[in-house]
């Protein structure tokens, strides 16, 4: 079972890498985030037409998270508490019916946090408490799980190319650390660390020239939980589409399980 996910940062100007990456790579799940589309703007037939059954859910100009899938779709979630109050389109969910043996899965595009010194910040905190009380409530169901997307965190120095110029940044506060250790406290798997304990590659690089000189960040995570992370065969960052002309600024994180 292949699995990817990836930050188009706008749906409608990357489709066209879209579709490139489905036809090479033919992943069974796609997660999407940055859609950057209101739900009537995001070309779902479009998706839908390449084999794929597709849920999304949208936001005028601003984030936006989609999941395509090759086997059915049921129980779709979107909010992660019951008060659904969140505005930002940053969380999807659903279960995957893949021929008698499941899973669940979760497109995540976490708040970036930026400027520390604003509500924007405080923001991600709390957002960060209601995704963990959620993840760790699904937890509890011992089933096959996989929360994939733009965590919008660098969870140690070594997961940038320059972590002296990143110390003021949200992705790397003490503050936005514990909250994504405390996840993976709760028992989930960070996948990349779990195959590769000493060797960091990239999944983001700032427009300019970081890409040439590899100058960039691995915030584009998957996290497995127990039944998942058994079952992990591969995990790989696909820089092929970063390197084309107008890219998303992030590559596609593929991961392969043997379900």
């Amino acid at each position: 079972m292949k699995v990817a996910t990836w930050n188009v940062n706008s749906i409608r100007v990357r489709l066209p890498h879209v579709k490139d990456f489905i036809i090479k790579q033919a992943p069974d799940v796609l997660l999407l985030q940055e859609l950057k589309a209101q739900d009537k703007d995001i070309p779902a037939s479009e998706l839908e037409d390449l084999g794929y059954n597709l849920i999304f859910k949208g936001q005028k100009a601003y984030n936006g998270v989609a999941i395509l899938s090759k086997h059915p779709i049921t129980d779709i979630v979107t909010n992660l508490d019951d008060n659904g109050d969140d505005e930002q389109a940053r969380y999807i969910e659903c279960w995957i019916d893949s021929k008698n043996s499941g899973f669940r899965v979760a497109s995540i595009y976490l708040p970036n946090g930026n400027p520390i010194n604003t509500d924007k910040f405080s923001y991600k905190l709390e957002w960060m408490t209601k995704f963990k009380n959620h993840v760790e409530k699904i937890l509890h169901n011992e089933e096959i799980i996989i929360l994939g997307g733009d965590f919008n965190i660098c969870p140690e120095d070594r997961d940038a190319a320059n972590p002296e110029s990143m110390r003021n940044d949200a992705l790397f506060q003490p503050e936005s650390r514990a909250k994504f250790r405390e996840i993976i406290n709760l028992g989930y798997y960070d996948a990349w660390r779990s195959l590769y304990p000493e060797k960091t590659n990239w999944s983001y690089w700032d427009y300019g020239r970081a890409f040439e000189q590899n100058k960039g960040l691995r915030i584009d995570h998957f996290l497995l939980s127990p039944l998942a992370i058994d079952k992990l065969s591969s995990i790989e960052i696909d820089t092929y589409h970063r390197s084309l002309e107008k890219p998303s600024d992030h590559a596609p994180v593929i991961i392969n399980l043997n379900l």
